[in-house]
């Protein structure tokens, strides 16, 4: 099992385990909770090897293989199903011995180990985890290059998940994905057979992927049984039993107190008195509740409720390039008080629609009609990045408000997070939570008539998860938004928007529905798109699919020709006079491996098969 025994860990001065210990059972899939800035990414490092522990320490089972999503996104002429393939390091290294292996007992040996690690459905296991995470069968076979860093950071978590280590660490992975990638990641890490520790601030992964709650708070590691929900009940209990204790102690402290205070100076009871100090002095005190009320997240009211429709949107096509729009035929409205969520894969044309609707990509044909003096506030992700590190978030707010007088500047700067000393924090040193506050608060700080949110969550933790939720419910405006976050969306959005297929539909189930069909028809091949990081871009053309279909069929003879020549080898081996007699049991392990390799090859031909017919429907 993981032991961690009496840990302390000190960053940069700051001391964030104090003498922890907690352990971890093999199999169990335990969620690490807690505040940012606590030490969670921290404990990742002490575990891995990466940092030393100040006191304590972690030790894990002999021989058990440690896997995390890589920092740094693959990149390179590979493709993404041979970069996921890599990842199993055994597999590879016995595939490459068996390519130059003559003698048939290293032959039979290696086979052998091949079946028991079941190599030759590998590629079939990483196909499906790629097309879990929203990659057709088309971008499997394309160059990891050719994709934008983030999604070349899904195809780093598809390794790591192939991988199967004894111990999976996984930090925030939902932040590279759309919904329908989380939704498949949360039903993967439910069934992952070995131990899993995720960090996540998404409340429906921790509620329905793991069986254990690991919670860091004030430096001390506490590990719950159950779900996030139940949790959080075990949780309130404790609290409130330790707040009864902190009274009682409070109050025996008063009295042993009070009679050392009124007998100190009485000869007759100064024996007493001495004996009451000992009790005081030995009376170890129960840590007080530190409350953490997280900062409460608000947008104001708009100054006029505008008539509805606030936009009308008629058979439009959109895009970045009127050749091959994204989105076509797309006809919708928006009232005062919409809810909207936008369901739908990357790539399929979500931040178009919203580019669209606050008026930043212009319709190549169709009418968008937008209510007299609609005010939308727009907040994106990549946003982050345009704010001004060395200005503070005062700064920002004086930018907004002229030649106001410093007191309300002050106090507007309060009402959305940052009062006192925070005020004059320079943005190049707040957290991505804080960054995403502060974006949010000079976003909507005009009080707006619609807010759209693209992906609004990725950087707060649970507590402000909850509180944006609170926030949206308020606003008496209306909300579009595109978010991976299932609590944000149930909680709030009234309407769903499929963007499918080039266009827009009202979606009529509910998410539980739309989970059911994301995982259903994940398990059938997408149809390709472009995910070059350049927004969406429309489907391949022709010849760009003749090129994928030729490299699948190049990479299928050359699966065929590997397998064959391991038949082959196999088969000098089995031809050997003596050897049923001479050693059954290799024999045996031999025709084994003989019928697995027969069945890869059956596998690889089918593949060419399909790939040779497409290429001939698409060639004519």
């Amino acid at each position: 099992m993981l032991s961690i025994t009496d840990l302390s860990v000190r960053l940069a001065g700051r001391l964030l385990i104090d003498q922890s210990s907690v352990q971890i059972t093999p199999g169990s899939r335990v969620g690490l909770v807690g505040r940012n800035g606590t030490g969670k990414s921290t404990l990742f490092k002490v575990i891995r090897g990466e940092l030393a522990a100040e006191h304590g320490s972690v030790t894990l089972p002999p021989r058990w293989r440690v896997g995390s999503l890589a920092q740094e996104a693959p990149n390179g002429p590979e493709s993404l199903i041979e970069v996921v393939l890599k990842a199993d390091l055994e597999r590879d290294a016995l595939l490459r011995e068996a390519e130059s292996a003559t003698d048939p007992h290293q032959i039979a040996e290696i086979q052998t180990r091949l079946v028991d690690i079941d190599a030759h459905s590998a590629p079939s296991r990483a196909a499906a985890i790629l097309s879990g995470l929203g990659f057709s069968a088309a971008d499997q076979a394309r160059p990891c290059a050719e994709f934008s860093g983030g999604w070349r950071m899904r195809v780093a978590l598809a390794a790591t998940l192939f991988a199967a280590p004894d111990l999976l660490l996984l930090d925030e992975p939902t932040n590279y994905l759309d919904l329908e990638g989380t939704l498949w990641l949360e039903d993967h890490l439910a069934h992952y057979p070995r131990t899993v520790i995720v960090i996540s601030h998404d409340r429906d992964l921790l509620e329905s992927s793991v069986d254990q709650i690991l919670h860091l708070e004030r430096g001390k590691l506490t590990l719950y049984r159950g779900s996030y929900s139940s949790f959080e009940e075990q949780r309130a209990a404790r609290e409130l039993l330790d707040a009864k204790q902190v009274k009682r102690q409070e109050a025996e402290r008063a009295r042993l107190q009070a009679f050392v205070d009124r007998f100190k100076a009485k000869a007759s009871k100064a024996r007493q008195a001495q004996s009451r100090v000992k009790m005081l002095e030995r009376l170890k005190p129960i840590t007080a509740l530190v409350t953490e009320d997280v900062h409460e997240i608000s947008f104001p009211a708009p100054e006029k409720m505008l008539s509805p429709p606030i936009i009308a949107v008629d058979n439009v096509s959109v895009g970045y390039d009127p050749a091959t729009p994204v989105l076509g035929r797309v006809t919708l409205r928006i009232d005062n008080d919409d809810r909207i969520a936008l369901l739908g894969a990357n790539g399929n044309g979500k931040s178009t629609l919203v580019k669209l609707l606050a008026g930043r990509l212009a319709p190549y044909s169709g009418k968008v009609t937008r209510a007299d003096k609609l005010s939308i506030a727009y907040f994106a992700q990549h946003q982050l990045d345009e704010l001004n590190e060395d200005a503070s978030a005062y700064d920002h707010v004086r930018k907004l408000m002229g030649d106001a007088p410093e007191a309300k500047v002050r106090a507007r700067a309060g009402a959305i997070g940052f009062s006192g000393k925070a005020a004059d924090t320079k943005a190049g040193k707040l957290s991505g939570g804080e960054k995403a506050r502060l974006l949010l608060g000079l976003a909507t700080f005009f009080g707006p008539n619609m807010i759209i949110l693209d992906e609004p969550t990725n950087h707060l933790d649970i507590d402000s998860r909850a509180a944006l939720a609170e926030a949206i419910n308020e606003f008496p405006g209306a909300v579009i938004m595109v978010s991976h976050d299932r609590y944000l969306i149930e909680a709030c959005a009234e309407r769903l928007w499929i963007v499918a297929e080039r266009t827009v539909t009202n979606y009529d189930g509910d998410l539980d529905e739309y989970r059911r069909l994301v995982l259903s028809s994940r398990n059938a091949e997408a149809s390709p798109r472009e995910r070059n990081g350049v927004g969406e871009k429309p489907q391949r053309a022709r010849t760009d699919n003749r090129g994928s279909l030729k490299k699948r069929i190049a990479e299928a003879e050359a699966e065929i020709a590997r397998v064959s020549e391991i038949i082959a080898k196999i088969d000098t081996a089995l031809a050997l006079p003596d050897i049923f007699t001479r050693d059954p049991k290799q024999a045996a392990q031999l025709s084994k491996a003989r019928s697995n390799a027969a069945d890869a090859l059956a596998r690889a031909e089918e593949q060419w098969l399909e790939a040779s017919a497409q290429y001939d429907e698409v060639a004519g």
